[in-house]
């Protein structure tokens, strides 16, 4: 478990975040049409709800709202694991959709690849753009998000866990050291 040092974003600022993402979408975007919201599962799910209530507060139109399921598509997920049911839940056709990928943190860009390839398994977007609350860096793919909420410079020693209240039941991003393995364990 790692030793958490600092709260970087609180619940306010979370909220500004997505207020400001959901404008970013909507000037990007020039509107709502043909806009959609896709959700990585876990976090990602309640981050793409919360952008698209703000888009539709000001749009007054609601967005479409999936979450995405990449789990099957890692590619480094353990192989000899059974593998989850795919918690994938999508109601439209992405198909020549501007879709926005929304997830909580990009660190590798694994995550974000993974959602690619699901994505275009169940349709040809005409563009995928990505929301992410915070990018923390370290990429070793190249993946570059289009709407950022707070880029948190960190160490690759360091974690960064967000706590959403719909699965966490608080609102804060935390930033911490991983716990270090005593020698010869």
């Amino acid at each position: 478990m790692p030793r958490w040092k600092a709260e970087v974003m609180d619940e306010q600022a979370i909220t500004r975040a997505v207020t400001r993402i959901a404008y970013e979408i909507l000037e990007k975007n020039k509107g709502v049409h043909k806009l959609c919201l896709v959700g990585v599962v876990t976090r990602g799910v309640p981050l793409a709800h919360r952008i698209a209530a703000r888009i539709s507060e000001h749009e007054a139109m609601r967005v479409p709202v999936g979450a995405l399921d990449v789990t099957g598509y890692r590619d480094d997920a353990a192989r000899d694991k059974p593998r989850q049911a795919d918690r994938t839940d999508m109601d439209f056709d992405v198909t020549g959709m501007h879709v926005v990928l929304v997830d909580d943190v990009l660190y590798t860009g694994r995550t974000i690849r993974a959602a690619i390839d699901a994505l275009m398994d169940r349709g040809r977007p005409a563009s995928i753009r990505l929301a992410v609350l915070v990018d923390r860096g370290h990429r070793e793919l190249p993946i570059r998000p289009d709407f950022v909420g707070k880029n948190i410079p960190t160490a690759r020693s360091e974690v960064v866990r967000v706590q959403l209240f719909e699965c966490d039941g608080a609102n804060r991003v935390l930033l911490g050291e991983k716990e270090k393995k005593p020698p010869g364990v």
